[in-house]
């Protein structure tokens, strides 16, 4: 009785060693599996994080780019408000020495660019006023004013800024 007793102890240690290494086996592949599964993770969120700081980067970088354009826009508008303006002065010195133009004056050069008169009319919109329309254009950045002056003193009545003139009488350059 004691041999099989001591055989029996021996098969159950055995069938715990054996027990043992299979739970350590699937254990360890268990670990495998939640190992690649990390490293997926990993990649998958690295990936990610590489897209958004490229989207962030490519639109910091067109945001300049095109912050550009809108200054260049601003400064051509900026030049063709003043150069209109210069226009309604030309027009008020024309009005002053008696001459009117009923259909678009040639253009008026003002340093190196040109505006034009598009309109000076006496008694208009009343009488004993004058009314003045000019335009002028830079890089395709249109400014029309329109002015009424009295037609003895000169005094400006009122100056707008309008949309457009319809046709455009100004060549633009570019």
């Amino acid at each position: 009785m004691l041999h099989l007793t001591k055989k029996i102890r021996s098969k159950l240690r055995q069938l715990s060693i054996v027990k043992c290494q299979m739970f350590l086996k699937v254990n360890c592949q268990r670990s495998i599996v939640k190992c690649r599964q990390s490293g997926y993770v990993a990649l998958m969120s690295a990936i990610v994080i590489s897209f958004l700081l490229i989207a962030i980067t490519v639109s910091l970088g067109l945001n300049g780019f095109f912050g550009r354009f809108n200054i260049l826009d601003s400064e051509s508008k900026e030049r063709s408000s003043a150069l209109a303006e210069a226009c309604v002065d030309a027009a008020i010195l024309d009005a002053a020495n008696g001459i009117y133009h009923a259909t678009p004056a040639p253009p008026v050069p003002v340093g190196s660019d040109n505006c034009t008169i598009v309109l000076s009319q006496l008694d208009a919109p009343s009488p004993g006023e004058t009314l003045i329309k000019t335009q002028a254009c830079i890089n395709k950045s249109f400014t029309n004013i329109e002015v009424v002056i009295k037609s003895n003193t000169f005094d400006v009545i009122s100056w707008i800024e309008l949309p457009n003139f319809i046709p455009n009488v100004n060549s633009c350059p570019s």
